[in-house]
């Protein structure tokens, strides 16, 4: 990736040197740069506010009713590991911190979950069905507000920020479903292997 931005950057040097506009991509540099860190401060105060807000609902226990409602849901989705797994009230709270957009949140949340589930796993060096659903969840990224795109619009002094919560809602919700389908469309046509027989191969 480090590579393709270095590219970028040569080739826009020497695309505006050979038609005599290698200031304006010198000013264009300097302004993004300086556009990039008011952003970057902007998004400060949004996170803090939200990830607060976060905390305060942690506290309170409104997170955890959350965890409680989606539980049902979670068991249905990812029904081959148990119940009672810790996995389970991980996924929740993943899941609840992405609808929010706060996706720094729910990092903590995604990676304990991870770790429950390799602790599930039969097959140490696969991943599970489970662990494939969840990835494929998690990156969808289902939000119902997106906080952190909201808060870079209002740094920028977009207009009407809010008018992307409706289309963000409709493509992530069809992205969210998607990853479920084709998880569970893969899951049978690639069945997991007996580790059994997989280590009676090996030997």
């Amino acid at each position: 990736m480090n590579w393709i931005f270095y590219l970028l950057i040569v080739i826009s040097i020497i695309c505006g040197a050979i038609n005599g506009k290698l200031q304006d991509v010198v000013n264009a540099i300097m302004s993004g740069a300086e556009l990039s860190v008011k952003v970057a401060f902007s998004l400060i105060g949004i996170m803090a506010f939200w990830l607060g807000i976060m905390r305060i609902a942690e506290k309170s226990g409104i997170i955890d009713w959350i965890s409680k409602t989606l539980k049902p849901v979670t068991k249905i989705l990812f029904n081959e590991i148990p119940h009672d797994s810790p996995a389970i009230g991980d996924i929740a709270m993943n899941f609840s911190a992405n609808a929010f957009g706060l996706s720094n949140a729910a990092t903590p949340f995604g990676l304990k979950a991870m770790e429950e589930l390799q602790k599930e796993n039969k097959d140490k060096s696969t991943a599970s069905n489970a662990m494939c659903m969840f990835l494929g969840m998690n990156t969808a990224g289902f939000q119902l507000i997106p906080t952190t795109v909201l808060a870079v619009l209002v740094s920028v002094g977009y207009q009407n920020p809010t008018e992307i919560i409706a289309p963000t809602l409709l493509v992530t919700t069809i992205a969210f479903l998607s990853a479920i389908i084709l998880s569970k469309l893969f899951s049978k046509i690639f069945p997991p292997q007996d580790v059994k027989a997989k280590g009676g191969e090996n030997d």
